[in-house]
This record gives C-alpha cells, structure tokens and sequence, in this order.
C-alpha cells in the first residue's frame, strides 16, 4: 500500500508538469494568434517565437551543418570517427562514454548529417523479422540514463547482425547523459542498419526539449556549436519512424493507439513536415473541430468528447455555424488565458474586468474556409499524437487523456479493434514508468516496457527489456543500473523513495499556498482559522487536481490536528519553514518560484531562439509588450525600459536567465501587495519588508 501511494505521487506530479508544457505552448499559441503587431519588427519577433523551419532543404541543412569548417585541436584526446563508421567507432564511443570523455563538434555534427541522410531512407513504420536474428530485443525510455544502456548492452551484447535491437524512443530529457545515448544509438544505427530500429517518441520534440533539459545539456556540453547541434538534432527527430512491425504480428509504437488509429494512414504521414508534435497546427489550420454532441453542450467545456484524440481543445465538427464556432472560441480562448495566467503565477482576471482583445475574438470568413483545407493535416497530426502520448486504460472505450494533457485513454476494446483490424497479436509501447520496469494489461495484448531504473528515485523501479525469438514469446531481463540500490534493504528502498515523493509532494503544496488558502477560506465561513481534515482533503485536491488519496496520505502531511480540526494558517506555515530552510527568500516570493519556475525557464529559452542563454533588451521589451496585453499588466514602454534597466545587473546589455526571473519577482511583489494580508505572517517576511 505505501509502495502504491508513493508511486501515484510521483506519477501524479509527472503528468501534472506534462499538463502545464502543453498549456504553456497553448498560451503561446494564443497570445500568437490574438496579438496584433504594431510595427515589423514585432511581427517578425511574434512570428520567430513559435514559427521554426518545419524542414530544410538538403542544401540549406548541409550549410547549417557545415562540419567541415569546425576544426578538431590537436590537444583534442577524445574518440575520433571517420565515415563510414566501423564496428569498431561506434564500439569506441561506448568505452570513451564510460570514461567520462566527449565527442567533439566536429564528429557529432557529421554523425547527424549521416544519421539525417539514413533516416530519410526509411519508411514510417519499420518492418523487423526474427528470421534474420536469433531474435529482437526491445528497449523502452531511456531519458538521458546512459548506465541503464550501458548495463543492457553489458547483460544482453552489443547491437550486431546476430543481435537486433528496437529503441522504442525518449532517448532524451530528465537525465543528464542524454546526447551521449543519442550518439551511441545513431552510431551503431549506422554501423547496422538492418539491426539497429529507432522509433520517435513524445520527447524527441525540441519544444519538449525546452522544458526537460536536453537543450540546456547540449549548451552547457557544446557551448560554441550547440545551436548547430540542436538545430541539426530537430530536423533529426522529425524523420525518426513512428513504429516498429516485427513479423507483421507485434507492433511497437511509443504511447500507444485510439480509436482511429490506422496504421494505413500512418504510413502514408509525411512525417518530417511534424518537427513538433506541439505546434502540429500552423495558424492557418487553427480551425477547431467540436464533436456535434459537444455543440449539443452534452460537454459543458465544449471539448471532452470521448471521439476527441489528440490534445484538449483540439477537435471540432466542421457543421457548426459560424457564430458558434465564433462563441465557442471565444469562451475558449478567455478560459485557457485565464489557466495559463495561473500558470505563470497571475491570478486571476477580476470578474468585473473583461480581457477585451478575448472578447472581440471571432474568426475570418478566411480561417473558417481554410477548415476544409486543413482537414487531412489535422487528421495526420491527430494519429501522430495518439501513437505518441496515449496510455491504456482498465475501462473500455477512448477518452482524451486529461492526466497527460495530450493523446488518449485507450480501453481493451480499443486495443482489441485495432489488433483484429491490422491481424495483430501483441501491442509493446514505453512512455509509462513501471515498477518493475514492464507490466501486461488489456488480457496481456498491451505490453509496457520501461527501461530508465531508479526513475524517480535511487531504488523506485527497476528497468527492463524484453526480447522475442521467432515464436513471439516475450522474456524479460530486469534490473537495477545505480549500485546504491543494491546495498538497500526493501525496507530502506521503500522508506527512501517514500521521503523523496513527499517531500516532492510539500513543495508542491507549498508552491500553491495563495491557492490553498482561498479554498481553505471557503470551508471556513466564520473565519475560524481551522477546518476539518475531510474539508482540507476535499479543498487540496480541488487546488492541485492531481487525483491522489489524500485522506490516506494525511498523516504522512498533516502532523497535528486537534479534535479532527486542522488550524490551516499554521500547517501552511510550516510547510513555508520547510522550504525556507533550503532557500533564504521572502516565503510569497518563494512560493512564486516553486510554482512557475520550469514555466519561466520555458518562456525564456523559447525567447533565447538561438539558445545563447542571453535575451537582448529588445526581446526582453516585446516580450513583457505580448504578455501585458493579455495579462492586465499595465506596463508602459517606460516602464518596461526601467524594469529591464533594474534587473540588468551586470549591465551587459543583455538579459540572462536568473535577470529574466528577478523580473517576475518584482511584477509578482508589485501585484502580491493586495494578498499580503491573506497570507500566514512569518517571520522572514516581516525582516524583509
């Protein structure tokens, strides 16, 4: 049961940061679309900010390449490769990786022009036979977690003609050797090409990359060509295939399928024009698509038909009128502003003040021509969603994922239909954490494998992969890649991994404090400074919506509670103490951060498009300039140039990131004078005033 607990905490809190990168792309999205430039140069920065290149030309891409014109130093002692690569190269990689050294530009940089080149080649879904090899080992997400791949290399051999491997994508992010797992990969891709599958997953998307790490590894490792790495690394992605078939029977797709799933149509999917899964809808196929019985308010949001598979908000039935398209956008888009104004950290829009440029949305007679046009594109990008970011589930039918924020549950039935359909046996996909690094499900025809160990914590899951000889039958191989796990107790396991989730979980019960108190305040209408621990259950989860026991969980979070009544001022307090003792900030300013700095780290590297860790003053102006138009925060242009003046303190002329945060500080000081009263006093915050 505690085992049970502490995974759905950290689950629960996963997913919940998945939700707010699709909303803040949304946000983005919207700002894009309803912000109206006032000279070129702010369209030309609107348009930068989310319009990338969605493919280049092989001249123009061997131009941003140009790997020739990086030297490689003669004090240079790591690896070195020379093209075709060899059995031995990519051999070589592995050892100097296990040494701690780094591949130079220079090679990297070439590695993808002929990993790119290779890719090209191949199909949308892979066509794998065990005749050919004793059999098929498939691996699931790896995120950046370099001795989990050394350790299945080590236990099942290195890829070869006799040994074939399937890679079933999120090679990147979280972990913190994620270029290293891409270079090896690629590599032995190269060297065995008929042994060695690749499959996309929902984190091999730059804009992903932007939240979970796998941009700031590459700048930090390769600080003078890491704008060219990346740049190279995101037209890599988008020709990764979308599956794997071995011996027509088992299909390995990432995330998993939904109801209109056709693996005809997937086949068919130009796949390199969706360089993100995110900006899958240019501004012109904006045009939503509601589900009639939607229309027919049996939804009261308009949006979670279960037939709508791909992200929340995303499908609309082309029938509807246009006014209720016009007022269905309206409501929409004033909704999602708002939720993403919590995000950022603003609260809400007063009730008696109207965002007036959501207001007067309504659509063009163009944009609403342009539905039918766009109908095939849209179609396309929903079968890539589903395949990358669905889960099953225990109940039947097909429902948007809400958990995630993107792709679908998928029942058995569904599972069923799409196996009969295709004559299929086995569905293997990854994108889940499992404990025991796989679990079946769906009457053993859904298969999870999981291959990042100690993902949440030294000792959390163990990591696996699995292998298929000509009969089909998985065998699975476990393990643990971290040599503290192994020195544990299962004692010491669970007592370890159970401090880490709750503490995780405190911090983010601290960053909603604000949140919290109003929902607090609302159980206690005689302000008596307390309230029951079933109405402090009901109102946390009503905050943090991340569907967790609480009532089973309390005592682990609630120490004390007199006569079944819980003083909330108090419990609030101490959880402020608990963070302050790691950070020597005013606690307000405090629970800021906590709540909005990987949103505030996003927004900054999405502004720094040429990921140099430094925004110009000019930037830095358009930017507040987009956001205070939609936020209700009155900054003149004077204004902004003193707020810039102010935070530049080393007055370089640019702005850095802990700059770019100083600022949210400050407008979050300006606009939390009016809540400073509802907030539990602490001592800290009298010092500093």
């Amino acid at each position: 049961m505690r085992r049970r607990c502490t995974w759905r905490i950290f689950q629960s809190i996963e997913y919940s940061c998945e939700q707010d990168q699709i909303k803040l792309h949304n946000f983005f999205s919207y700002l894009m679309d309803h912000f109206t430039p006032s000279s070129s140069n702010e369209r030309d920065f609107i348009s930068r900010i989310l319009t990338e290149e969605e493919s280049y030309k092989d001249t123009e891409l061997e131009k941003l390449c140009d790997y020739e014109s990086v030297e490689v130093p003669d004090s240079y002692m790591g690896p070195h490769l020379s093209f075709p690569l060899r059995p031995d190269h990519a051999t070589a990689l592995v050892e100097a990786f296990k040494q701690k050294q780094q591949l130079h530009a220079r090679y990297v940089l070439k590695l993808l022009h002929e990993t790119r080149r290779h890719l090209m080649q191949l199909p949308n879904i892979n066509h794998v036979s065990t005749c050919y090899s004793e059999e098929v080992t498939v691996c699931g997400d790896l995120h950046g977690r370099l001795d989990d791949l050394f350790l299945i290399f080590y236990k099942n051999g290195l890829p070869s003609p006799e040994k074939s491997y399937v890679f079933n994508g999120d090679f990147v992010d979280r972990g913190k050797q994620s270029i290293e797992i891409l270079i090896i990969l690629f590599a032995f891709l190269l060297v065995y090409p008929k042994e060695v599958h690749l499959n996309r997953g929902n984190h091999e998307d730059h804009m992903v990359n932007l939240r979970y790490g796998f941009t700031k590894e590459v700048m930090q490792k390769y600080k003078v060509h890491g704008k060219k790495i990346l740049k190279m690394l995101q037209n890599v992605f988008c020709w990764l295939p979308l599956g794997t078939l071995i011996d027509q029977k088992v299909l390995i797709l990432h995330g998993g399928v939904s109801d209109m799933t056709d693996l005809e149509l997937l086949g068919q999917i130009e796949r390199h024009k969706f360089v993100s899964v995110l900006r899958g809808k240019k501004r012109e196929e904006k045009c939503r698509h509601v589900d009639s019985a939607a229309m027919n308010s049996e939804s009261p949001e308009g949006v979670d038909s279960p037939k709508c598979s791909s992200f929340p908000g995303s499908c609309l039935h082309p029938s509807a009128s246009r006014t209720e398209l016009s007022q269905w956008v309206r409501q929409t888009v004033q909704e999602e502003l708002e939720k993403c104004r919590r995000q950022v950290g603003f609260g809400e829009t007063p009730v008696d003040k109207e965002l007036t440029c959501v207001s007067s949305v309504t659509m063009s007679e163009s944009e609403l021509e342009s539905c039918g046009t766009s109908h095939s594109r849209q179609e396309e990008w929903k079968q890539i969603v589903d395949i990358l970011w669905s889960d099953p589930v225990p109940q039947e039918g097909c429902t948007m994922n809400t958990v995630r924020g993107g792709g679908c549950y998928f029942g058995p039935d569904v599972t069923e239909k799409i196996l009969q359909k295709h004559g299929l046996q086995l569905l293997i996909r990854s994108h889940e954490c499992k404990q025991e690094g796989y679990e079946f499900c769906h009457n053993r025809k859904v298969l999870t494998i999981f291959s990042a160990s100690n993902y949440y914590e030294v000792g959390s899951n163990r990591g696996a992969y699995v292998k298929l000889g000509p009969d089909l039958i998985p065998h699975f191989v476990q393990y643990q890649a971290n040599k503290t796990a192994h020195t544990l107790t299962m004692r010491q396991r669970i007592s370890r991994v159970e401090e880490s989730a709750f503490r995780a979980l405190r911090e983010k019960l601290f960053a909603h404090t604000s949140d919290l108190i109003c929902a607090f305040k609302g159980y206690d209408q005689d302000d008596t400074g307390t309230i029951t621990l079933s109405d402090w259950a009901t109102a946390v989860e009503s905050v943090l919506r991340l569907g967790l026991p609480w009532r089973m969980l309390r005592p682990q979070l609630v120490r004390s509670a007199a006569g079944g009544m819980l003083e909330y001022k108090s419990w609030l307090e101490h959880l402020a103490v608990e963070q302050r003792s790691k950070e020597h900030i005013q606690s307000s300013l405090l629970e800021t951060i906590y709540r909005n700095r990987s949103n505030l780290e996003t927004i900054f590297r999405i502004i720094d498009s040429d990921h140099s860790g430094l925004i110009s003053f000019e930037e830095f102006r358009q930017t507040w300039k987009l956001f205070s138009s939609h936020m209700n925060i009155e900054l003149t242009d004077e204004g902004i140039s003193d707020l810039v003046c102010s935070i530049d303190f080393n007055k370089d002329g640019n702005i850095d990131f802990n700059e770019f945060l100083e600022a949210f500080r400050l407008i979050e000081r300006s606009h939390g004078d009016d809540k400073a009263a509802e907030l539990p006093p602490t001592p800290h915050s009298r010092d500093s005033s």
